[in-house]
């Protein structure tokens, strides 16, 4: 047996899960040309942490499942990192939510529900491997051209 598969063997998944989160790179690779911002997709994510799951011998599953919360739905999205080698089968797991528009402009239900489900694995994602988008982050705080009133 070589000696990398001999030390990913010796991790647990939380070590394994620490050197991913230190080694990834998810830049915001996407511009929103309406509110003049960069923002990372879940896909700019999930194409950034690939090569590392192969690294650290890991699969990464996610998984929507639809809950109503205060008579609203929402897309809850459970990412879950496995570890295939060591102890097989670890898992560490985070959870996401987006709720779904009532109605959407332009949307039919299917692209509502499509986009809060997006958000969620987005949220899920930047959850399991620390990937912040904070109050200061023009996404999160983004009005999409509407003043608050004060």
């Amino acid at each position: 047996m070589d000696k990398k598969k001999t030390e990913l063997q010796s991790l647990t998944i939380r070590q394994k899960l620490q050197g991913i989160q230190s080694s990834l790179k998810a830049p915001k690779g996407q511009t929103n040309k309406f509110g003049g911002y960069n923002y990372r997709s879940a896909e700019d994510i999930l194409s950034a942490v690939k090569p590392l799951l192969s690294d650290y011998e890991c699969i990464l599953v996610n998984q929507d499942t639809m809950v109503e919360i205060g008579g609203r739905v929402y897309v809850q999205t459970t990412s879950t990192l496995i570890d295939t080698v060591g102890s097989m089968g670890d898992s560490v797991y985070t959870t996401g939510y987006a709720r779904e528009a009532e109605t959407k402009k332009g949307m039919d239900d299917a692209q509502i529900t499509g986009s809060a489900a997006s958000y969620s694995l987005k949220r899920s994602l930047g959850n399991l491997f620390c990937i912040s988008d904070s109050s200061l982050d023009p996404d999160a705080i983004n009005t999409h051209g509407k003043s608050n009133k004060t």
